[in-house]
């Protein structure tokens, strides 16, 4: 038996996970926390105390052999420097002060890469059956703060995971609307480009919003409004008092208001298309995973056909997309997961 210790590490918060492998298939969840990452000057302390609480609670005291730790940011030579805290992270210096063997740390997204090789057929939600292949790529895209995108090649009898930054590619516009869309945002923010992270995500929601908006497309309503409007007034602000992507998106799944739900059938819409063309590039038959927390959030638009529509609309290659296996990851433990797995392969 091993112990594992997998983590999701945050600017606001941390979650850490300590798994035993029973085997060489399967693990058994035995202890979890969630901290305030802001609470500790560094990621040792806290790990430090999570394994004094989870022996106390077992019963008798836990040490781990390896773990892995997911990062939302960049990898750079096995550091890693967390946007919104003072943590500077070196995989050398955590193994010796936490008397942890091997330790690895990983993007966030990366981890759900590795997430999806442990999910269960309950942790998806089928939007396309396709037709699946053995020994062909797998794709993971996931619209949330930012647009993370990834896919996963079969190297003999496992898979090797790898990271891009595809949502930093171009914003395509397909229609009359979304070239308007594009013209916006260029304009509002006074750059030479826009990204596909800019509308594919809880920030584009909110752009798409003020560009319909802005346009007099639909009224707006008073309570959507006065949401959209603190959020901008506090422009600037680390931390907003308001969440004005979601308030959009329950109202657009309420039907009770047409400028929120224009924008949601927008978002969805790109949304799809972008899926799309990250599946044309690497033809996906393993599958797409669509990943991150806003997919699960509004589960009820991304089923009523809308991105799938997008997704498969590619002239002469829509035969090949309508073979690929299209999933939503609705376990939002899909990075501690993958840490977990990655955490099993360390040496």
């Amino acid at each position: 038996m091993t112990l594992l210790l997998a983590g999701d590490i945050g600017g606001t918060k941390t979650i850490l996970r300590l798994v035993q492998t029973l085997d060489g298939e399967s693990w058994q969840n035995l202890y979890e926390a969630r901290y305030r990452s802001g609470d500790f000057p560094d990621l040792a302390p806290m790990v430090q105390r999570f394994l004094e609480t989870a022996s106390g609670q077992i019963g008798e005291k836990m040490v781990a052999q390896k773990a892995c730790f997911a990062i939302a940011g960049p990898i750079v030579n096995n550091t890693a420097k967390l946007t919104n805290l003072t943590w500077f992270l070196d995989t050398e210096r955590l193994e010796k002060e936490l008397g942890i063997a091997s330790i690895s740390l990983i993007n966030d997204f990366a981890a759900v890469g590795y997430g999806v090789l442990g999910l269960d057929a309950v942790d998806l939600y089928t939007l396309q059956v396709g037709k699946s292949q053995p020994a062909t790529p797998i794709a993971v895209i996931g619209a949330g703060t930012g647009l993370g995108q990834g896919f996963l090649i079969q190297q003999r009898d496992s898979y090797q995971v790898f990271g891009s930054e595809g949502g930093h590619a171009d914003f395509a516009p397909r229609s009359e609307l979304e070239f308007q869309l594009l013209k916006y945002l260029l304009d509002k923010h006074d750059i030479q480009r826009v990204s596909v992270e800019r509308v594919v995500s809880g920030q584009g929601i909110v752009a798409i919003y003020q560009f319909l908006r802005d346009r007099q497309i639909a009224t707006e309503s008073s309570e959507i409004a006065q949401v959209v409007r603190t959020w901008e007034q506090e422009a600037g602000r680390s931390e907003k008092s308001v969440d004005p992507a979601a308030a959009i998106a329950a109202a657009a799944m309420e039907k009770g208001d047409r400028l929120s739900e224009q924008t949601m059938q927008m978002f969805v819409e790109a949304y799809g298309a972008e899926a799309g063309n990250l599946a044309l590039k690497l033809l996906p038959y393993g599958g797409l995973y669509v990943a991150g927390g806003i997919a699960t959030k509004i589960l009820p638009l991304m089923q009523e056909g809308g991105f799938l529509r997008a997704f498969t609309n590619k002239g002469r290659m829509r035969p090949l997309l309508e073979n690929v296996p299209v999933h939503i990851i609705l376990n939002q433990d899909v990075g501690l997961i993958g840490a977990a797995l990655c955490a099993a392969r360390l040496d």
